[in-house]
């Protein structure tokens, strides 16, 4: 058996570990070289608005024509709303209002939705984005799509063809009235000369659905009228969705006449529906 002096076998000892060092300290700075992923920037948006609170009184006095004049204890309750039944007040919230008058009913709805990405190279807006493309896609719409008054443009000139008088609707916009029928009557009034409600000629008619400008980061607007043959009451919905940083809102307002043969004004259900939506807007950008 080979004789290893002390000296000998310490020093051994120590040429090893200080090889192992160099080994581990090699390796160590490979990886410390390596690129690293930089986590992508959250939302803005952390929590989301009270939903039955986001929406002033005196708005809903507007929207909901009728409830004004109903009693102190069921006026409160329809202003109260109802909040939506969601499992994560902090991602998703919703309220929704109805009002019955003795001329139609009116339902109003609204929903947020705050976005939150789980994939570190994604951000939260990125992703609330492609959540709110999905939606514009859905309405059959898409961020190129032309605007709607040069739609609105074309549907009048098709529409001017078979009527034999073509008006343009800024010329609606500019007298504040709708396009008077035949006879002469006001549109106000919805009677024709024999006195038959909603007989003689339908309120002005709505933009077709659309993209908005000047609403959050991106939004567009669905109108949903009834279909035409349809002997069920009618009814027509407008819906706005708008994206703003990493929460996705929805406005959805509804009108259905009490007679069937009363038409919504779709133009006026439009028009209340963008400005609670910018209000929306407005309230969370504070």
């Amino acid at each position: 058996m080979a004789y290893v002096p002390g000296v000998a076998l310490l020093a051994a000892l120590v040429v090893g570990c200080s090889a192992g060092a160099d080994n581990n300290a090699n390796g160590a700075d490979s990886k410390a070289g390596s690129p690293t992923v930089t986590p992508a920037p959250p939302g803005k948006y952390l929590t989301l608005p009270a939903p039955c609170r986001a929406v002033p009184r005196s708005t809903l006095k507007d929207l909901l024509p009728g409830a004004a004049e109903l009693p102190g204890d069921q006026q409160d309750k329809v202003f109260r709303g109802s909040a939506a039944v969601t499992y994560d007040t902090d991602r998703k919230v919703g309220c929704s209002w109805k009002s019955d008058a003795p001329s139609a009913t009116r339902s109003l709805s609204i929903d947020f939705e705050r976005v939150v990405s789980y994939d570190p190279a994604v951000s939260d807006d990125d992703r609330a984005d492609t959540v709110y493309a999905k939606k514009e896609k859905a309405a059959g719409l898409s961020s190129s799509a032309t605007p709607g008054p040069p739609d609105e443009k074309d549907k009048k000139g098709k529409e001017s063809e078979e009527s034999g008088k073509a008006k343009d609707p800024a010329d609606a916009d500019a007298t504040g009235s709708a396009d008077p029928s035949p006879s002469g009557s006001s549109s106000d009034s919805g009677q024709d000369t024999d006195g038959t409600p909603g007989s003689s000629s339908s309120p002005e008619e709505a933009l077709p659905s659309r993209i908005l400008d000047n609403l959050g980061d991106a939004a567009f607007l669905q109108d949903l009228p009834k279909k035409a043959g349809s002997t069920a009451q009618q009814h027509h919905t407008v819906s706005v969705v708008f994206r703003t940083s990493n929460v996705v809102v929805t406005v959805r307002y509804t009108e259905q006449p009490a007679l069937i043969t009363q038409v919504p004004d779709g133009r006026e259900l439009q028009e209340k529906a963008q400005a609670l939506a910018r209000k929306l807007a407005e309230a969370l950008s504070e």
